[in-house]
């Protein structure tokens, strides 16, 4: 191998570690806001509920995106398989980056009723559903890239 080849596979291994740890880095992001946020997420969205009911209902919510996780894996992992990695990659992005934005624009409890929590249920299980399949594919994309000789070390 040249070092102008040996170069370029360098380049580009970092290139694809840099992307898959940013996608994967912006992905968990999400989730410890809306961990942090719960308190928040409880008043705003379960007023319906007294203060305790809203805060545990606001906690299984954050639940509710890990429990869609392995159906995201699922549903990614074959479509990586089929359709290649890089696809599968950059639709969990999106799918994530478009649930996450339009939680941004939710009307609250007060504003929409009961339509506001089920909505926000909804976009949730889109975060969790693409979570999955991008923490995995990300980790084999990874892999996959990573010289023969290399897979499995460090």
């Amino acid at each position: 191998m040249t070092d102008q080849t040996a170069a370029k596979e360098g380049a580009s291994m970092r290139t694809v570690v840099a992307a898959s740890s940013a996608g994967t880095a912006f992905e968990w992001y999400d989730f410890f806001i809306f961990g942090s946020l719960a308190q928040v997420i409880s008043k705003t969205f379960f007023t319906g509920l007294t203060d305790t009911a809203g805060y545990i209902a606001a906690l299984a919510l954050f639940g509710v995106g890990f429990a869609f996780r392995p159906l995201g894996a699922l549903v990614f992992g074959k479509i990586g398989d089929q359709a290649g990695r890089k696809g599968a990659f950059l639709a969990t992005v999106l799918l994530m980056g478009g649930a996450t934005f339009a939680i941004a624009f939710l009307p609250t409890y007060e504003q929409a009723g009961i339509i506001a929590p089920i909505l926000l249920i909804v976009l949730r299980c889109v975060q969790g559903f693409a979570l999955g399949g991008e923490y995995g594919g990300a980790a084999i994309y990874v892999a996959e890239h990573s010289p023969p000789n290399r897979r499995g070390w460090s």
